[in-house]
Protein backbone atom coordinates (compact mmCIF):
# COMPACT_ATOMS: atom_id res chain seq x y z
CA UNK A 1 0.00 0.00 0.00
CA UNK A 2 2.88 2.42 0.93
CA UNK A 3 3.80 2.56 -3.38
CA UNK A 4 0.54 4.34 -4.44
CA UNK A 5 -0.12 6.94 -0.90
CA UNK A 6 1.65 9.25 1.17
CA UNK A 7 1.49 9.00 4.78
CA UNK A 8 -0.52 11.59 6.89
CA UNK A 9 2.04 12.23 9.44
CA UNK A 10 1.43 12.49 13.26
CA UNK A 11 1.15 16.85 12.87
CA UNK A 12 -1.84 15.99 10.18
CA UNK A 13 -3.61 13.70 12.59
CA UNK A 14 -3.47 16.14 15.41
CA UNK A 15 -5.07 18.51 12.94
CA UNK A 16 -7.43 15.98 11.68
CA UNK A 17 -8.69 15.38 15.26
CA UNK A 18 -8.90 19.17 16.04
CA UNK A 19 -11.13 19.62 12.65
CA UNK A 20 -8.93 21.59 10.76
CA UNK A 21 -9.17 20.24 7.26
CA UNK A 22 -7.25 23.09 5.78
CA UNK A 23 -4.09 22.33 7.42
CA UNK A 24 -4.70 18.34 7.67
CA UNK A 25 -2.92 17.18 4.30
CA UNK A 26 -0.35 18.40 2.36
CA UNK A 27 -1.29 20.58 -0.58
CA UNK A 28 -1.29 18.70 -3.89
CA UNK A 29 0.18 20.53 -6.86
CA UNK A 30 -1.56 20.92 -10.03
CA UNK A 31 0.73 21.38 -13.44
CA UNK A 32 0.80 24.52 -14.82
CA UNK A 33 1.93 26.84 -17.93
CA UNK A 34 5.75 27.48 -17.97
CA UNK A 35 5.63 30.50 -20.39
CA UNK A 36 2.93 32.48 -21.91
CA UNK A 37 3.57 30.75 -25.32
CA UNK A 38 2.72 27.66 -24.01
CA UNK A 39 -0.96 26.20 -24.30
CA UNK A 40 -3.20 26.09 -21.36
CA UNK A 41 -2.03 23.05 -19.16
CA UNK A 42 -5.32 20.71 -18.97
CA UNK A 43 -6.76 20.29 -15.40
CA UNK A 44 -5.50 17.08 -14.21
CA UNK A 45 -8.09 14.33 -13.54
CA UNK A 46 -9.40 13.97 -10.02
CA UNK A 47 -7.66 10.40 -9.10
CA UNK A 48 -10.29 7.30 -7.73
CA UNK A 49 -9.63 6.08 -4.40
CA UNK A 50 -7.72 2.52 -4.68
CA UNK A 51 -9.95 -0.68 -4.17
CA UNK A 52 -9.30 -2.39 -0.68
CA UNK A 53 -7.71 -5.86 -0.65
CA UNK A 54 -9.67 -8.53 0.65
CA UNK A 55 -6.13 -9.44 2.24
CA UNK A 56 -5.78 -6.49 4.23
CA UNK A 57 -8.31 -7.55 6.33
CA UNK A 58 -7.28 -10.02 9.03
CA UNK A 59 -8.19 -8.60 12.75
CA UNK A 60 -11.76 -9.11 14.09
CA UNK A 61 -11.79 -6.10 15.44
CA UNK A 62 -12.32 -3.01 15.30
CA UNK A 63 -15.26 -3.53 12.22
CA UNK A 64 -14.97 -1.58 8.86
CA UNK A 65 -18.00 0.14 10.09
CA UNK A 66 -16.59 1.59 12.54
CA UNK A 67 -13.51 3.31 11.38
CA UNK A 68 -16.17 4.17 9.01
CA UNK A 69 -18.37 6.01 11.80
CA UNK A 70 -14.77 7.59 13.70
CA UNK A 71 -13.80 9.29 10.51
CA UNK A 72 -17.31 10.48 9.43
CA UNK A 73 -16.85 11.91 13.01
CA UNK A 74 -13.97 13.61 12.46
CA UNK A 75 -14.23 14.55 8.71
CA UNK A 76 -17.65 14.08 7.92
CA UNK A 77 -18.22 18.10 8.14
CA UNK A 78 -15.89 18.61 4.99
CA UNK A 79 -17.92 17.56 1.99
CA UNK A 80 -14.37 17.77 -0.31
CA UNK A 81 -12.85 14.84 1.58
CA UNK A 82 -13.52 11.18 1.06
CA UNK A 83 -11.96 7.99 2.18
CA UNK A 84 -11.88 4.25 2.19
CA UNK A 85 -10.75 1.72 5.13
CA UNK A 86 -7.88 0.42 3.05
CA UNK A 87 -7.12 -2.45 5.62
CA UNK A 88 -7.93 -3.98 9.28
CA UNK A 89 -5.10 -6.02 10.23
CA UNK A 90 -3.94 -8.20 13.33
CA UNK A 91 -0.13 -6.69 14.78
CA UNK A 92 2.20 -8.87 16.77
CA UNK A 93 0.97 -6.93 19.92
CA UNK A 94 -2.16 -9.30 21.35
CA UNK A 95 -5.27 -7.54 20.51
CA UNK A 96 -4.00 -4.46 18.73
CA UNK A 97 -5.03 -3.96 15.54
CA UNK A 98 -3.46 -1.75 12.57
CA UNK A 99 -5.82 0.18 10.47
CA UNK A 100 -5.14 1.67 7.34
CA UNK A 101 -7.26 4.86 5.44
CA UNK A 102 -6.89 5.94 1.85
CA UNK A 103 -7.39 9.67 2.15
CA UNK A 104 -8.26 12.04 -0.79
CA UNK A 105 -9.47 15.46 -1.40
CA UNK A 106 -11.86 15.88 -4.56
CA UNK A 107 -9.79 18.31 -6.22
CA UNK A 108 -7.67 18.27 -9.88
CA UNK A 109 -4.39 16.72 -9.35
CA UNK A 110 -4.65 15.70 -5.89
CA UNK A 111 -2.92 12.96 -4.23
CA UNK A 112 -4.01 9.99 -1.88
CA UNK A 113 -2.72 10.19 1.28
CA UNK A 114 -2.49 7.35 3.48
CA UNK A 115 -4.00 7.07 7.47
CA UNK A 116 -2.41 4.51 9.73
CA UNK A 117 -4.05 3.97 13.44
CA UNK A 118 -3.15 1.09 15.65
CA UNK A 119 -6.08 0.70 17.57
CA UNK A 120 -5.91 -0.63 20.84
CA UNK A 121 -7.52 -3.78 22.27
CA UNK A 122 -10.72 -2.27 23.86
CA UNK A 123 -11.35 -0.39 20.94
CA UNK A 124 -11.51 3.21 22.81
CA UNK A 125 -7.69 4.44 21.72
CA UNK A 126 -5.91 4.80 18.59
CA UNK A 127 -1.98 5.09 18.52
CA UNK A 128 -0.50 7.30 15.95
CA UNK A 129 3.31 7.69 16.45
CA UNK A 130 3.49 9.53 19.79
CA UNK A 131 -0.21 10.44 19.72
CA UNK A 132 -2.99 8.63 21.59
CA UNK A 133 -6.23 9.66 20.87
CA UNK A 134 -10.30 8.42 21.72
CA UNK A 135 -11.49 6.36 19.39
CA UNK A 136 -14.73 4.60 18.29
CA UNK A 137 -18.17 5.18 16.62
CA UNK A 138 -18.44 8.41 19.49
CA UNK A 139 -15.02 9.50 19.77
CA UNK A 140 -15.97 12.90 21.45
CA UNK A 141 -18.15 11.25 24.17
CA UNK A 142 -16.50 10.79 27.23
CA UNK A 143 -14.74 14.37 27.22
CA UNK A 144 -18.09 16.04 26.16
CA UNK A 145 -20.13 13.74 29.41
CA UNK A 146 -17.11 15.30 31.71
CA UNK A 147 -17.30 18.88 30.54
CA UNK A 148 -20.87 18.56 30.82
CA UNK A 149 -20.52 17.45 34.59
CA UNK A 150 -17.47 19.89 35.44
CA UNK A 151 -16.86 22.41 33.10
CA UNK A 152 -18.67 25.26 35.26
CA UNK A 153 -16.68 27.82 35.08
CA UNK A 154 -18.54 31.66 33.74
CA UNK A 155 -20.40 31.74 30.47
CA UNK A 156 -22.17 33.15 28.04
CA UNK A 157 -25.97 32.08 26.90
CA UNK A 158 -28.15 29.75 28.07
CA UNK A 159 -27.06 27.56 31.15
CA UNK A 160 -28.24 24.39 29.28
CA UNK A 161 -25.65 23.00 28.10
CA UNK A 162 -27.29 20.85 24.82
CA UNK A 163 -24.66 22.75 23.03
CA UNK A 164 -21.48 23.38 24.89
CA UNK A 165 -18.20 25.30 23.64
CA UNK A 166 -15.46 25.46 26.36
CA UNK A 167 -12.40 27.59 26.01
CA UNK A 168 -9.63 26.71 27.93
CA UNK A 169 -7.73 29.66 28.50
CA UNK A 170 -3.96 31.12 29.71
CA UNK A 171 -3.92 34.82 30.54
CA UNK A 172 -0.49 35.25 29.33
CA UNK A 173 -0.89 33.52 26.45
CA UNK A 174 -0.62 35.97 23.52
CA UNK A 175 -2.85 33.20 20.93
CA UNK A 176 -5.49 33.38 24.02
CA UNK A 177 -5.55 36.96 23.45
CA UNK A 178 -5.83 37.08 19.92
CA UNK A 179 -8.70 34.72 19.79
CA UNK A 180 -10.99 37.07 21.96
CA UNK A 181 -12.30 38.20 18.72
CA UNK A 182 -13.65 35.30 17.58
CA UNK A 183 -15.05 34.20 21.26
CA UNK A 184 -17.45 37.26 21.19
CA UNK A 185 -17.91 36.42 17.16
CA UNK A 186 -19.54 33.24 18.29
CA UNK A 187 -21.13 34.28 21.22
CA UNK A 188 -23.10 36.32 18.63
CA UNK A 189 -23.67 33.66 15.62
CA UNK A 190 -24.40 30.76 18.24
CA UNK A 191 -26.44 32.72 20.85
CA UNK A 192 -27.84 29.21 21.97
CA UNK A 193 -24.61 27.74 22.82
CA UNK A 194 -23.66 27.60 26.67
CA UNK A 195 -19.87 29.28 25.74
CA UNK A 196 -17.96 28.74 28.92
CA UNK A 197 -14.15 29.68 30.51
CA UNK A 198 -12.18 27.34 31.98
CA UNK A 199 -8.77 28.61 33.43
CA UNK A 200 -5.91 26.69 32.33
CA UNK A 201 -2.48 28.36 33.35
CA UNK A 202 0.53 27.47 31.37
CA UNK A 203 2.92 27.64 34.64
CA UNK A 204 6.08 25.90 33.10
CA UNK A 205 6.22 28.92 30.20
CA UNK A 206 3.66 31.59 31.94
CA UNK A 207 5.33 32.40 35.44
CA UNK A 208 2.21 34.56 35.53
CA UNK A 209 -0.54 32.98 34.30
CA UNK A 210 -1.52 31.08 38.18
CA UNK A 211 -1.85 34.38 39.78
CA UNK A 212 -3.60 35.98 36.99
CA UNK A 213 -5.89 33.08 36.99
CA UNK A 214 -6.29 33.48 40.93
CA UNK A 215 -7.34 37.33 40.27
CA UNK A 216 -10.01 36.05 37.55
CA UNK A 217 -11.42 33.72 40.14
CA UNK A 218 -11.87 35.90 42.79
CA UNK A 219 -13.26 38.95 40.12
CA UNK A 220 -15.99 36.31 39.47
CA UNK A 221 -16.62 35.61 43.29
CA UNK A 222 -16.40 39.49 44.18
CA UNK A 223 -19.13 40.41 41.60
CA UNK A 224 -21.03 38.58 38.99
CA UNK A 225 -20.10 38.99 35.63
CA UNK A 226 -16.74 41.08 36.97
CA UNK A 227 -14.88 38.06 35.32
CA UNK A 228 -15.46 38.61 31.79
CA UNK A 229 -14.40 42.49 32.27
CA UNK A 230 -11.11 41.51 34.27
CA UNK A 231 -9.76 38.86 31.32
CA UNK A 232 -10.35 41.81 29.28
CA UNK A 233 -8.30 44.24 31.19
CA UNK A 234 -5.64 41.61 31.86
CA UNK A 235 -5.47 40.99 28.05
CA UNK A 236 -5.52 44.61 27.08
CA UNK A 237 -1.88 44.97 28.91
CA UNK A 238 -0.72 41.43 28.97
CA UNK A 239 2.41 42.30 27.28
CA UNK A 240 3.29 43.73 30.66
CA UNK A 241 3.16 40.47 32.84
CA UNK A 242 6.30 39.34 34.92
CA UNK A 243 6.99 37.93 37.88
CA UNK A 244 8.08 41.31 39.73
CA UNK A 245 5.68 43.66 38.29
CA UNK A 246 2.38 41.79 37.50
CA UNK A 247 0.55 42.12 41.52
CA UNK A 248 0.52 45.97 40.27
CA UNK A 249 -0.64 45.27 37.09
CA UNK A 250 -3.49 42.52 38.15
CA UNK A 251 -4.60 45.02 40.67
CA UNK A 252 -4.90 47.99 37.96
CA UNK A 253 -7.26 45.31 35.94
CA UNK A 254 -8.87 44.90 38.77
CA UNK A 255 -10.25 48.52 39.29
CA UNK A 256 -10.52 49.21 35.69
CA UNK A 257 -12.61 46.25 35.63
CA UNK A 258 -14.93 48.07 38.86
CA UNK A 259 -13.18 45.61 41.75
CA UNK A 260 -11.65 46.56 44.71
CA UNK A 261 -8.06 46.14 43.93
CA UNK A 262 -7.21 45.25 47.62
CA UNK A 263 -9.86 42.76 48.19
CA UNK A 264 -9.01 40.96 45.24
CA UNK A 265 -5.28 40.81 45.35
CA UNK A 266 -6.88 39.28 49.09
CA UNK A 267 -9.05 36.90 48.02
CA UNK A 268 -6.41 35.85 45.26
CA UNK A 269 -3.45 35.01 47.89
CA UNK A 270 -6.23 32.26 49.49
CA UNK A 271 -6.34 29.22 49.47
CA UNK A 272 -9.36 29.00 47.79
CA UNK A 273 -8.50 30.58 45.08
CA UNK A 274 -5.57 28.11 44.67
CA UNK A 275 -7.90 25.71 45.26
CA UNK A 276 -10.21 26.63 42.79
CA UNK A 277 -7.66 26.97 39.86
CA UNK A 278 -6.06 24.00 40.63
CA UNK A 279 -9.03 21.76 39.82
CA UNK A 280 -9.89 23.70 37.00
CA UNK A 281 -6.39 22.26 35.91
CA UNK A 282 -6.89 18.93 36.37
CA UNK A 283 -10.41 19.33 34.60
CA UNK A 284 -7.76 20.41 31.87
CA UNK A 285 -5.82 17.56 32.14
CA UNK A 286 -8.46 15.09 32.32
CA UNK A 287 -9.76 16.45 28.95
CA UNK A 288 -6.52 16.17 27.70
CA UNK A 289 -5.76 19.33 26.94
CA UNK A 290 -2.42 20.53 26.31
CA UNK A 291 -2.62 23.94 24.95
CA UNK A 292 -4.40 27.30 24.89
CA UNK A 293 -6.14 28.37 23.39
CA UNK A 294 -8.45 25.70 22.90
CA UNK A 295 -12.25 24.54 22.55
CA UNK A 296 -14.19 22.05 22.79
CA UNK A 297 -17.42 21.79 20.97
CA UNK A 298 -19.13 19.37 23.00
CA UNK A 299 -16.40 17.36 23.11
CA UNK A 300 -14.49 18.01 20.27
CA UNK A 301 -11.65 19.31 20.83
CA UNK A 302 -10.19 22.15 18.53
CA UNK A 303 -6.59 22.89 19.63
CA UNK A 304 -5.44 26.51 18.31
CA UNK A 305 -8.93 27.57 16.89
CA UNK A 306 -7.67 30.83 15.89
CA UNK A 307 -5.98 29.35 13.04
CA UNK A 308 -9.03 27.67 11.55
CA UNK A 309 -10.79 30.67 9.10
CA UNK A 310 -13.96 31.68 10.84
CA UNK A 311 -16.12 29.76 8.53
CA UNK A 312 -14.70 26.67 8.41
CA UNK A 313 -14.81 27.01 12.63
CA UNK A 314 -18.76 27.89 11.81
CA UNK A 315 -19.16 24.61 10.10
CA UNK A 316 -17.18 22.77 12.37
CA UNK A 317 -19.54 23.49 15.16
CA UNK A 318 -22.42 23.22 13.53
CA UNK A 319 -21.63 19.67 12.12
CA UNK A 320 -21.22 18.95 15.65
CA UNK A 321 -24.97 19.99 16.38
CA UNK A 322 -25.99 17.77 13.48
CA UNK A 323 -23.99 14.70 14.95
CA UNK A 324 -25.56 15.42 18.74
CA UNK A 325 -28.92 15.78 17.63
CA UNK A 326 -29.29 19.66 18.19
CA UNK A 327 -31.52 21.94 16.25
CA UNK A 328 -28.80 23.94 14.36
CA UNK A 329 -27.81 27.37 17.11
CA UNK A 330 -26.18 29.66 14.53
CA UNK A 331 -27.98 32.72 13.94
CA UNK A 332 -25.70 35.42 12.45
CA UNK A 333 -26.69 38.69 12.97
CA UNK A 334 -27.71 37.85 16.64
CA UNK A 335 -27.51 40.58 19.84
CA UNK A 336 -24.46 39.15 21.87
CA UNK A 337 -25.48 37.53 25.00
CA UNK A 338 -24.87 38.79 28.39
CA UNK A 339 -22.17 36.85 30.89
CA UNK A 340 -23.66 34.63 33.37
CA UNK A 341 -22.34 32.58 35.65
Amino acid sequence: MRGIVKTIKAAALIAALSAVGAHLMAQTQSSTPTAPQQEAAKTPPIPQLPPADPRNFTAASPKPETVDAFLRQIWGYDPDRTWRVAGIQSTAAPGVSRVTVFVLEKAPGAQIQQLVLMVTPDGNHAIEGYNVIPFGEKPFAATRELLRKEANGPYHGPASKDLEIVEFVDLQCPHCKAAQGIMEELAKDFPKAHIAVELFPLVSIHPSAYKAAKYAVCAQQISTGAFFKYIHEVFETQEGLAPMTDDALLKAAATRAGLDPNATANCANSQAARDSVDAQMRLAAAAGVDQTPLLAVNGRMLPDFNAIPYDQLKNIIEYQEKLDGLEAAATTGAPSPSPKK
